[in-house]
């Protein structure tokens, strides 16, 4: 198997002016990836997992380190010194992230965002409607939702909505920050369904998960973290 992404003594700190402190989030952070993988995180609140991903996906840019991806288009790059115009490039076709919120453009309905999404990928207006079709459907959004905007939907309904606008890309690295936080039981089931699909399919994922039962039997490895550290 091919390596897809190699974290390599990952640091990244916070200061915090007002108060005069200084945070270390992430201490010499080392984890391999191979095509194909599900890694999962998992640790306490404030332990350092969602600062790992966001150093992935670069909304953070960590003070010392390397993140090397395999891209399919640019080859070997360290996505923590890409141009921003090859990180965007990457979020719209490559890696996808799905978080506990949902960030959306006001005024957009649930099966546009969704179609949207697809459509970045370079398909026509009728592919983007059959897949936001079958997203939709298969995450039981009810149907008298689809044409509204998600500001009116519950907690529970936005992050299966998240879920499936991330996954209806078949990224090729995708990275799942809690996915199951708010879902109900049948939910989780089905955002398994999709896990396992995707992972057929052959797309490399890295999970943080509270819910241990949910990692069962999914994960190739699981890391545990602590005060920004590896254990």
């Amino acid at each position: 198997m091919e390596e897809i992404l190699a974290i390599k003594h990952l640091s990244k700190s916070f200061v915090i002016h007002n108060l005069d402190k200084h945070i270390e989030a992430l201490h010499d952070i080392c984890i391999e990836l191979n095509e194909g993988e599900f890694v999962g995180i998992t640790g306490k609140s404030g332990s350092g997992k969602s600062t790992v991903f966001k150093c992935i996906y670069r909304t953070y840019e960590p003070q010392n380190g390397s993140v090397w991806y395999n891209s399919k288009k640019f080859g070997l790059v360290n996505l923590a010194e890409v141009s921003e115009r090859e990180m965007i490039y990457l979020r719209k076709h490559e890696i996808g992230y799905v978080s506990q919120f949902l960030s959306t453009m006001p005024r957009t309905t649930a099966r546009e965002l969704i179609k949207q999404a697809v459509k970045e990928m370079g398909y026509g207006e009728d592919c983007a409607e059959r897949e936001a079709h079958k997203m939709l459907e298969h995450f039981e959004l009810d149907r008298e939702l689809w044409d509204c905007y998600p500001a009116t939907f519950s907690g529970g309904e936005k992050l299966r909505l998240n879920i499936a606008r991330a996954m209806v890309k078949r990224p090729r690295l995708l990275l799942l920050d809690e996915p199951t936080a708010s879902l109900d039981h049948a939910s989780k089931l089905k955002v398994r369904e999709l896990i396992e699909q995707l992972k057929k399919e052959g797309t490399t994922m890295m999970g943080i998960f509270h819910d241990l039962e949910f990692m069962e039997n999914i994960c190739s490895r699981v890391y545990k973290m602590s005060d920004g550290k590896m254990l």
